[in-house]
């Protein structure tokens, strides 16, 4: 807060400057400017019943300094973006205001979510916000995209209100959602936020790829290309009616028929070795 250094006609008082007094808040500036209002008319009451500014003007000095120091003093900035209105600064000496540096665009937000889970979007800071007339305008830019450019995004109109969801998130919802707070149609901030869906594909998607590449490989033969079906004997033992009784009786004739026929063979080949020996 600083002051204009004010001036007698028979000598002069200075008041401190912006380092001893603290700047004041925007709403003060009312109350500052009732209090000035107050202070000259209480100084030219007092010059008029004392002959003289001299004596007057130090009295009605030190009095607006107590007033400049009991106002409110403005709110800090919160970093890291946002147009904030509650920490506005007046400056009495230039009868001016001021409001914190900081860009309105906060940075991106990532987020990632499962596939067939939900996503939810909170556009909220953390400076305090106007208690009227505050609007949510949502965007998306698509295609996987992690940005803050503006002319990649696209409304969301079914999107309102400071909170959005998605249920169930898919692969096509990859991208940066955007939410603009506004007041009176004025934008305060822009957040983003990156969405990054994991997870594998789900059963049927699965199903209908592979379906398509079978689809894909798939080529008409020539009819004297075709051949008869010849099953080998696991294909015909797979099969539900293969193991009938009578093929179950007949299986086991065949290897007791295979395993005397295998020793006999063996004991004509012993026999006959030992012989020649």
């Amino acid at each position: 807060m600083e002051m204009e250094r004010g001036t007698g006609r028979a000598g002069q008082t200075e008041l401190d400057g912006e380092a001893d007094l603290p700047l004041a808040d925007y709403d003060e500036r009312s109350h500052l400017h009732d209090a000035f209002t107050q202070m000259t008319h209480s100084l030219q009451e007092m010059a008029t019943a004392q002959g003289s500014f001299k004596v007057a003007f130090p009295d009605a000095a030190e009095k607006m300094r107590k007033v400049i120091m009991q106002l409110k003093e403005v709110r800090a900035c919160v970093p890291p973006c946002g147009l904030q209105e509650v920490a506005r600064r007046f400056h009495c000496r230039g009868c001016y205001s001021t409001v914190c540096d900081l860009p309105l665009d906060c940075p991106v937000q990532d987020l990632t979510v499962t596939r067939g889970h939900q996503a939810k979007f909170s556009c909220t800071v953390n400076f305090q916000l106007p208690k009227e007339e505050i609007t949510y305008s949502w965007k998306f830019a698509g295609g996987g995209v992690r940005t803050q450019d503006v002319s990649y995004f696209q409304d969301l109109p079914q999107a309102r209100g400071n909170l959005a969801r998605i249920r169930p998130v898919q692969p096509a919802h990859r991208g940066t959602f955007s939410c603009v707070i506004l007041h009176d149609q004025l934008p305060l901030a822009r957040l983003y936020f990156f969405l990054n869906v994991t997870g594998a594909p789900s059963r049927g998607e699965t199903e209908l790829q592979v379906s398509f590449r079978e689809v894909l490989r798939w080529a008409p033969l020539e009819a004297e290309m075709i051949e008869p079906w010849r099953p080998s004997l696991g294909e015909l033992l797979a099969r539900p009616e293969a193991l009938t009784l009578s093929n179950q009786c007949l299986l086991a004739a065949v290897a007791a028929l295979a395993s005397v026929s295998a020793t006999l063979v063996v004991w004509m080949f012993f026999r006959w070795y030992f012989k020649g020996n």
